[in-house]
């Protein structure tokens, strides 16, 4: 594209953008925090201040306090649908569109629609709002954010299903960390003010213990200032000597160290705010003759998590991976390679290879730097 057509493609992004409904998320460390709460109080603020704001979908998970900050609010009736012999309920995107609401409070963001929708997640559903012209405020806890579903896992013991790529919240115009201190989550708890009695003990025994709640209390915290550092970068200034970064994740068909690979340098690539690659070296070894259906299974699941984190994907067939990655980080100007730990399959097939020396030397003379995650 030439200059002029960058020009005008510049200029249509901006039309476009200024098109698009602003995007609000409240982000929390776990239920019972406070998310849904806050929602309710600011939709009652704006309708005092005479804002056309409607409720499109919300959890109050029966707790009373919370339900009762609906009265007042209107309300956009949900979409009744039956699913395995139930009547179920979902947000109705097209009401919504078609009503044309100045805001519209959604909660649950990682929610899964149930089959038939439109959308296969909420997220999109929100998306689709945005596009619209319409404001979006909406929730989320923080274990639901792709790239910190392994953090989770460790801290909780517990893989959580529901997630929404990182690209959702970078597209927030405002992200609002809702905060407790783990002793005042775990009061509300025991009040019965998350839970019904039942589910008390459980909870305290599994996901409410102290330590995983300052832990995960750490992560929302450290996201939300993440979240705040782009904007700042993005919005307010951006030093001129500031190196343009380029992120290239190099993976193997292990499914396990390429999920890492693949969600720490996103997480990387969002804090920079940069283009970002996966590259995937098949060598002769992993023909599609010769590697096995599980590992091909799992090689697909790792490019497609790769392309919903954002990741621009590239495969080639190489019977030197050293080699494939040095052509790729000059081709495309690559500032940082990250690579699993040592006693992972690609670490060692690179140093298994006589040009392992080439590689270091060649990232050293371009400035390419090279980060092997843990």
């Amino acid at each position: 594209m030439n200059e002029k057509g960058k020009t005008v493609q510049h200029f249509l992004d901006l039309i476009q953008k200024s098109r698009k409904g602003k995007f609000k998320i409240y982000i929390g460390m776990s239920a019972g925090v406070g998310k849904t709460y806050s929602m309710l109080q600011e939709a009652h603020a704006l309708l005092k201040n005479g804002i056309d704001v409607k409720i499109g979908f919300i959890e109050t998970h029966q707790r009373a306090e919370t339900h009762a900050l609906l009265t007042g609010l209107p309300v956009i009736p949900r979409r009744k649908l039956f699913y395995k012999g139930k009547e179920l309920e979902e947000l109705d995107l097209n009401a919504v569109i078609n009503l044309r609401p100045e805001v519209v409070i959604v909660d649950e963001l990682a929610h899964t629609n149930i089959e038939g929708s439109k959308n296969e997640k909420r997220w999109q559903d929100v998306m689709d709002i945005l596009d619209a012209g319409i404001n979006v405020i909406s929730a989320v806890n923080i274990q639901h954010i792709e790239s910190l579903n392994e953090e989770v896992k460790q801290i909780t013991g517990i893989e959580v299903k529901e997630r929404i790529p990182d690209s959702v919240l970078a597209q927030a115009d405002e992200v609002v960390n809702i905060d407790l201190t783990a002793d005042e989550l775990i009061a509300r708890l025991k009040a019965g003010k998350i839970y019904k009695a039942d589910k008390i003990e459980s909870a305290l025994k599994n996901f409410f213990q102290s330590e995983h709640i300052l832990q995960l209390r750490g992560l929302a915290l450290k996201e939300v200032a993440t979240q705040v550092e782009r904007k700042v970068e993005h919005e307010v200034s951006r030093p001129k000597a500031l190196r343009h970064e380029r992120f290239l994740a190099c993976i193997s068909s292990n499914e396990k160290t390429a999920k890492v690979v693949i969600r720490k340098t996103a997480r990387l690539a969002n804090y920079y705010n940069s283009k970002w690659y996966v590259m995937y070296v098949q060598t002769p070894k992993e023909s599609a003759e010769h590697i096995p259906l599980d590992k091909q299974r799992h090689l697909i699941n790792n490019l497609k998590l790769a392309t919903e984190l954002g990741a621009e994907i590239i495969k080639i067939k190489s019977k030197s991976v050293a080699k494939a990655i040095i052509e790729q980080a000059e081709e495309r100007n690559i500032s940082t390679i990250a690579i699993g730990k040592p006693h992972l399959n690609l670490l060692r097939v690179i140093l298994a290879t006589n040009i392992f020396n080439e590689l270091l030397k060649k990232l050293s003379s371009n400035d390419i730097d090279l980060i092997i995650l843990s």
